[in-house]
């Protein structure tokens, strides 16, 4: 009995050992756990606490007296910008509108010292142009912006995509709300609330279901800050360890801040939507310090399930979620039960879903390739980067507009037709719009659509043959049929495009109408090598393959490579590289990189001068000339139209002084469209051009030059008086025997004279 007693107690003794070993190794690793949780907290969460994509801004509107903008158009991009209707301009962001006056207060921003304040301004409007812009105080002021629109982010491949709000940009009534709704005891629980979880524990067996959460307000941020979506026990524990950890290192008015940048908001195609501020625009294109109650009160909302209650596809769950939300702000007694009532009765006041998509446009993806060259991708995803760029939302809306009504008006043929439209600014080179297409379905045809460009090439030959200083626009050559011998013994045979030569044309009605059988001639004079040349220098930074065919534009170039060699000649011959971006700033608002503007002299300015006055004469008299009837009267312009064999591309290309636009129409799987340039893409580039403040397209005569009047038919020297007669720029050389024989065609010698000294003669 004795040894059994005694064996019994070495056996309680042992387990006693095991188990006090047990315990204690429980308690290094808890505490060690506890450490490792704590550290990771500290590392992951201290200093910079997300990952900041680059914030995207376009160019801020300028206003002042005498600038071409209509009230009807300030008032859109008001709206664009977010800014409300208000008569008493109670705060910054908000307008009222008068009998040809508009008076805003503005929101003023600060970039990198190029600071603008927030001011109440008036605007007084007459013939569709600005006629006064006055201050506060009632004097004349010299120029006024607008904020700059927010127009995307570029963020991560893993999508998270926030907008950092600081505790002075955010509305007290957000914290406030957030704890009378999701986490009323958040004062005074250290992470984890244990009555909350025996409350909702009783409430859930009670109902048989979930119907109540006890996450607290770290929770959720620990849960969406560092931990996967995964349900169960370990993950629960570990969430409720970095909780306590949190609270143990941070205050709660960082918690809060840190929660109301942090969490899950919505979802907007790839990006996920987190924070406050960023929500705050994804849903009211507003700033979150601008949003009324009922609109705080549904992101507020939609906290609790951003998926299940998405006001956009929910919109009467998320309403009925938001008024539950404004009766408990109530009974909080966070707002009055009358607001409370108030704002139950406004609807949900959403963003339209196509103003969000102006914003997110294929400009995006030329911001991202441009920045690429400079900075890696991972800065630009996380360094909280802003971006100021050369985006035009007035013109980008314009664009859009103009794809999408314009295709829709080619009848129900057009369906599955699809487009693309570059618009930039010419003597800059500021890409102010991108038009990718009108599906929506993510593929760029801006930039990564290569189409052939049919006769969008003929400019670059013609400019060949009057840099060759062997031809003037007056010269003539034969547009009749020509066979061409390929290296490969085939034949090559064009042809007119509708099949009629005209026999001996001047090189001026030869661009203007575009004949193929006089431009193959004179581009196999002069050569292809030299037009190849000539393309590279206009800004093509691949050389083409030297075939013939080559020569009518079996050549395959995206809108925006032909936007860059159609700029160059706008700028009359200085190629000045297309750009989206002209700065970049850090995180602390200073410059890290400005993107100058860069100029080259690419061409010979008096034949740039002498082809541009061509394209004019397209627009006036060639193939362009229907689409210069839809334009007003008084204002000239320059463009030229393409079209790809079998009518599988239309294609123009056309300038004012102050914008280029380049447009192209077609199928996406190549399918004959039955449009010719003129009947396609001119219709879209009239609509863009039309929509948008254009001046007349000038440019100062080089003093090498002289204007003479030529029969357009014929080239032969004419009289201004004539009915064919058009003025051309001529070499001085060639000039003087024009003006000797001036006359019209079959006028008699005698006749000539006899109008030569008549004292009224033109």
């Amino acid at each position: 009995m004795a040894r059994t007693a005694r064996s019994g107690r070495r056996a309680r003794s042992r387990i006693l050992k095991f188990t006090l070993g047990a315990m204690a190794l429980c308690v290094v690793a808890t505490i060690a756990y506890a450490g490792y949780v704590t550290w990771q907290v500290g590392h992951e969460f201290s200093g910079r606490r997300w990952d900041l994509p680059a914030q995207v801004y376009a160019t801020p509107l300028e206003l002042y007296a005498g600038r071409a903008l209509a009230a009807d158009d300030l008032v859109s991009e008001l709206k664009r910008l977010g800014y409300r209707e208000d008569p008493r301009l109670a705060r910054p962001g908000t307008y009222r509108v008068a009998l040809q006056r508009v008076e805003v207060s503005t929101r003023g921003f600060d970039f990198a010292g190029d600071t603008e304040p927030p001011q109440l301004i008036s605007l007084g409007f007459a013939s569709g142009k600005i006629a006064t812009l006055r201050g506060v105080d009632g004097a004349d002021a010299a120029i006024a912006r607008l904020d700059p629109l927010l127009i995307g982010s570029l963020f991560p491949a893993h999508g998270e995509d926030r907008l950092i709000v600081a505790p002075a940009e955010t509305p007290p009534l957000l914290p406030a709300a957030l704890i009378a709704i999701e986490d009323r005891r958040f004062a005074d629980h250290h992470g984890v609330d244990l009555r909350a979880m025996l409350r909702a524990a009783f409430v859930n067996l009670s109902a048989g279901e979930i119907k109540q959460g006890a996450s607290t307000l770290t929770q959720q941020l620990v849960r969406s800050y560092f931990l996967s979506n995964e349900r169960s026990w370990t993950r629960k524990l570990h969430e409720a360890f970095m909780a306590v950890a949190l609270e143990l290192r941070y205050d709660k008015p960082d918690l809060m801040q840190a929660y109301i940048n942090e969490i899950y908001l919505g979802q907007d195609g790839d990006r996920a939507v987190h924070g406050f501020g960023l929500a705050s625009q994804f849903y009211f294109g507003r700033p979150l310090a601008e949003l009324d109650l009922h609109e705080l009160a549904l992101l507020v909302a939609v906290v609790r399930g951003p998926t299940y209650y998405d006001p956009r596809r929910h919109p009467e769950r998320a309403l009925a979620r938001r008024n539950l939300v404004l009766q408990e702000m109530a009974d909080a007694k966070l707002v009055s039960a009358a607001d409370a009532e108030k704002a139950e009765k406004r609807k949900l006041d959403l963003l339209s879903t196509s103003r969000r998509s102006a914003t997110q446009s294929a400009f995006l993806s030329l911001v991202r390739r441009q920045l690429a060259m400079d900075y890696p991708m991972k800065e630009l995803e996380r360094a909280g980067l802003r971006v100021l760029t050369t985006f035009d939302p007035g013109v980008q809306a314009a664009a859009e507009r103009a794809l999408t009504t314009g295709i829709a008006a080619l009848g129900a043929n057009a369906k599955e037709l699809d487009g693309a439209v570059v618009v930039t600014s010419p003597h800059t080179g500021e890409v102010n719009a991108i038009v990718g297409g009108r599906s929506g379905d993510g593929f760029n045809r801006a930039l990564d659509a290569r189409r052939p460009i049919g006769s969008l090439i003929k400019p670059a030959i013609y400019l060949t043959a009057l840099e060759s200083g062997r031809y003037t626009l007056a010269s003539v050559i034969d547009d009749s049929p020509i066979d061409v011998k390929l290296d490969n013994g085939d034949v090559w045979s064009p042809h007119d495009y509708d099949g009629e030569p005209r026999g001996e044309v001047p090189l001026i009605r030869a661009l203007a109408e575009s004949l193929n059988l006089a431009t193959v001639r004179l581009g196999l004079d002069v050569g292809l090598e030299p037009i190849a040349k000539s393309l590279g220098r206009l800004g093509l930074a691949q050389k083409p393959k030297l075939y013939p065919s080559m020569l009518l534009g079996a050549l395959a170039l995206t809108p925006l490579e032909v936007a860059q060699i159609y700029n160059t000649l706008a700028n009359g011959g200085f190629r000045v590289p297309l750009r989206a971006v002209r700065d970049v700033l850090g995180e602390d608002g200073q410059v890290l990189q400005r993107y100058s503007m860069q100029i080259e002299q690419a061409a010979d300015p008096a034949a740039v001068y002498a082809l541009n006055h061509a394209l004019v004469q397209v627009m006036e008299r060639g193939t362009g000339r229907t689409a210069r009837a839809q334009l007003p009267a008084g204002l000239t312009v320059a463009g030229k139209t393409g079209t790809s064999d079998d009518l599988r591309d239309s294609w123009f290309a056309g300038f004012t002084n102050e914008h280029l636009a380049v447009a192209w129409i077609g199928y996406d799987d190549d399918r004959p469209t039955g449009l010719t340039g003129a009947t396609g893409a001119a219709k879209i580039w009239v609509r863009v051009v039309g929509g948008l403040e254009a001046g007349s397209y000038s440019a100062p005569a080089p003093d090498s030059l002289e204007t003479v009047w030529v029969d357009y038919l014929t080239g032969e020297p004419s009289a201004a008086r004539c009915d064919d007669a058009v003025a051309l720029p001529l070499p001085a050389a060639d000039a003087r025997p024009h003006r000797l024989l001036q006359g019209c065609a079959g006028e008699s010698w005698g006749a000539r004279l006899r109008h030569l000294f008549r004292s009224d003669a033109p």
